[in-house]
């Protein structure tokens, strides 16, 4: 039923994403991530090689290949670094693709091409100071003024705030109907009112920009409302299929990267006249590396069939993020094991796939959330409707 073999257009993706990590991002992370410097020329050289817009339509300025070509692309990117992945898993996953599956016509024109080219920014801001998991008690408040909104109320951990030109961000019209009354918004960062500020002190993905998001009485015209009032929640949900389909490939990643640096330790250093390699317990941790990154790989995969295939995926893709996720963190905290003292130290990569990789058991649904849903699937409290505008990615229409 699946084949998930590479077309070879793949290939070549995989390839061109490959070159690129290797010179682009690898010789230049470590000094990045110890200055927590994020490097915006290298969303450039993406955006150049079509590479921010992949599973865009090619009339809405994309590269119109499929959600498997996405997920190749996530995969290399993290391998280099988890800041860059989540650059794209924001900018394509999360904004880009759900302006493609809800917006209208004048709002694909005017946002998604230049953001399918690169020439925009696009950023997503759900999560709150008080509203993370349970995205229906958000705060941030869209009051009807004439032709417009006017919006208050701020976000936090919102990726690429300082750099995005445009923000996806989910208001309320009406407190009272909690997630019934969540409606979305495209809030350019020239609006007057928006401010951002980065948040310092994070643990790991220090290369990458995160931060807050303030709106102090920002007017947003009608025609910037994303879908209808209240569609927001709806459309909120939409999105996390497709960003967490970017993590759970870029988690990929980050696994053979963690896989690929203890190989080579293994095969390097040398404990009681032989290689650490030839040790059962390393070999038994290198065995697990590789059953997490094959499985994860599959899962992901399947998930991307399925958005190909226009088939509703929100069981699929959340178990494929889950596993994904926590194999990686695993991986990462197995490399520094078979590294050892090293290991603890940014001499070897590996320290800081360990910190990159705990934010992706938290992000776009928690470890624990994604836990609870998979259970409600299997014991049947939990049952998935087709969502409206479900069609391939380069088959969407209004």
């Amino acid at each position: 039923m699946f084949d998930f073999s590479l077309s070879q257009e793949q290939a070549d993706l995989q390839t061109l994403a490959r070159k690129f990590t290797k010179a682009e991002i690898l010789p230049h992370i470590q000094q990045w991530d110890e200055g927590r410097h994020f490097e915006r020329s290298v969303i450039d050289k993406l955006a150049d090689l079509g590479l921010m817009g992949v599973c865009i339509p090619e009339e809405y300025g994309g590269a119109g290949m499929d959600y498997n070509s996405l997920a190749i692309v996530c995969e290399e990117l993290e391998y280099g670094d988890t800041a860059y992945r989540t650059a794209v898993s924001v900018h394509t996953g999360l904004n880009s693709m759900t302006l493609l599956q809800w917006g209208t016509e004048e709002q694909k024109q005017k946002y998604l091409a230049p953001q399918a080219q690169g020439r925009k920014l696009g950023a997503f801001a759900l999560t709150e100071p008080d509203a993370g998991s349970d995205a229906g008690s958000l705060r941030t408040r869209a009051v009807r003024d004439g032709d417009g909104y006017i919006l208050n109320g701020s976000k936090i951990w919102i990726s690429m705030c300082d750099y995005a030109d445009n923000f996806l961000v989910f208001a309320t019209v009406n407190p009272e109907k909690k997630h019934l009354g969540i409606t979305a918004f495209i809030v350019e960062r020239a609006f007057p009112g928006v401010a951002t500020r980065p948040i310092k002190g994070k643990l790991g993905i220090h290369a990458g920009n995160t931060g807050e998001v303030i709106l102090t009485d920002v007017r947003v015209p009608v025609g910037n409302r994303l879908g209808e009032e209240g569609e927001g929640f709806k459309i909120a949900m939409s999105a996390l299929d497709n960003g967490r389909f970017t993590v759970a490939a870029g988690a990929v990643g980050l696994t053979r990267a963690s896989l690929d640096a203890s190989v080579k330790y293994a095969r390097e250093r040398k404990t009681f006249g032989v290689e650490i390699g030839r040790h059962q317990l390393v070999q038994q941790m290198i065995a697990k590396m590789e059953s997490g990154y094959q499985t994860s790989q599959l899962l992901v995969y399947r998930a991307g069939w399925m958005k190909n295939q226009g088939v509703r995926n929100t069981r699929e893709t959340s178990l494929a993020k889950w596993v994904a996720c926590d194999a990686a963190f695993q991986s990462a905290a197995d490399a520094i094991q078979i590294h050892g003292a090293y290991g603890y130290s940014n001499e070897y990569p590996v320290e800081r796939f360990m910190r990159n990789a705990k934010a992706l058991v938290i992000y776009e649904g928690t470890r624990e959330i994604h836990t609870l849903m998979q259970a409600d699937y299997v014991l049947g409290y939990r049952q998935d409707k087709p969502l409206n505008r479900m069609l391939p990615a380069w088959e969407q229409s209004d």
